[in-house]
């Protein structure tokens, strides 16, 4: 790398971080983008996106760390953890610890922490207290990471995502499919963050590094999911589905545990801290640039005949 060049590794390149390497490739810095995947059929696809690929997953650590980590600058780490915590640090943890030319680390947790709290509003200040699985998994693995921070000394932060949506993985995809459910479960309300934010809390990381804090990455408005659900049929012009009230809805058990937990999220912290600006501050505005990323993309695909990622360009596009 030249002089002033940096570095992204992202252990679990998925949506997130496709959509961070997307940002970082239009800033008049020099980026290089690397990453891991545990499917080899990604592997190729990540190499011709000119990101430089490794597979890893959990008891296969990649080979050689010393090499691989010698020149990057940012770590964001993505993986899902098991009941051991995270696979990333459990295979490399200990590694990660002696490197020092590391400006930034990020772990991307979710609001899940918080556990219940029968609808009332938390921020980073709150106790963790997870009452799912899955939370319990994240707190490990929040521990794990920031132990780095207490003990080594790494730029470690952490950033708890409300649920993730956008272009490809939002409610007008589930109503276009045909799954768009409207269940109803009185006082309920879920958190949401549009990934071009998710981008925004990261890039204002970097740019203003803040080693051993936490920033919750929720918008202003939690809400129901079954209005979530008739603002995408407004958008899209068709009729909503029937409201279903939860205790007479049939779910599967994954869906029914996420209506198990009922908690409001603030944000006011990274807003404070690093200047945040949600570009998405609530669903109706998210839905409305997820439907209007896939116009521009269309439209673009359309003059260019490219085979680009679809939304990527247009999320981005100012």
């Amino acid at each position: 790398m030249a002089d002033g060049d940096k570095k992204l590794f992202c252990f679990g390149y998925g949506y997130s971080c496709h959509y961070l390497g997307y940002a970082l490739s239009q800033l008049p810095s020099t980026w290089h983008l690397a990453g891991t995947t545990r499917d080899e059929g990604r592997f190729s696809s990540l190499k011709d996106k000119s990101i430089t690929p490794y597979l890893f997953e959990r008891g296969a650590p990649l080979p050689d760390l010393e090499y691989i980590l010698r020149d990057v600058t940012h770590l964001l780490i993505s993986t899902p953890p098991d009941d051991d915590g995270d696979p990333a640090f459990l295979a490399h943890g200990h590694d990660i610890s002696a490197f020092k030319n590391l400006e930034w680390i990020g772990y991307l947790s979710t609001t899940g922490v918080y556990g219940d709290r029968d609808g009332r509003w938390v921020d980073e200040s709150s106790d963790i207290n997870p009452s799912s699985r899955r939370g319990n998994r994240r707190k490990k693995a929040e521990e794990q990471w920031m132990s780095l921070y207490k003990n080594h000394g790494l730029p470690v932060h952490i950033f708890r995502l409300a649920g993730i949506y956008g272009p490809g993985r939002c409610a007008l995809d589930s109503v276009r499919a045909g799954i768009g459910r409207r269940i109803r479960k009185r006082g309920h309300a879920f958190g949401r963050i549009h990934v071009e934010d998710i981008v925004g809390g990261l890039l204002k990381s970097f740019q203003k590094p803040t080693p051993g804090e936490v920033y919750n990455l929720a918008d202003d408005m939690p809400a129901p999911s079954h209005e979530v659900i008739e603002y995408a049929c407004d958008l899209l012009g068709v009729d909503p589905p029937p409201i279903v009230n939860f205790e007479d809805a049939n779910l599967a058990p994954m869906t029914r545990s996420f209506y198990s937990e009922n908690r409001r999220v603030r944000n006011e912290k990274i807003k404070r801290d690093l200047g945040m600006e949600f570009k998405y501050p609530d669903y109706k505005a998210g839905l409305r640039g997820c439907l209007e990323a896939e116009k521009l993309s269309s439209r673009s695909s359309s003059e260019k005949n490219t085979s680009d990622s679809p939304a990527m360009p247009a999320i981005f596009k100012r």
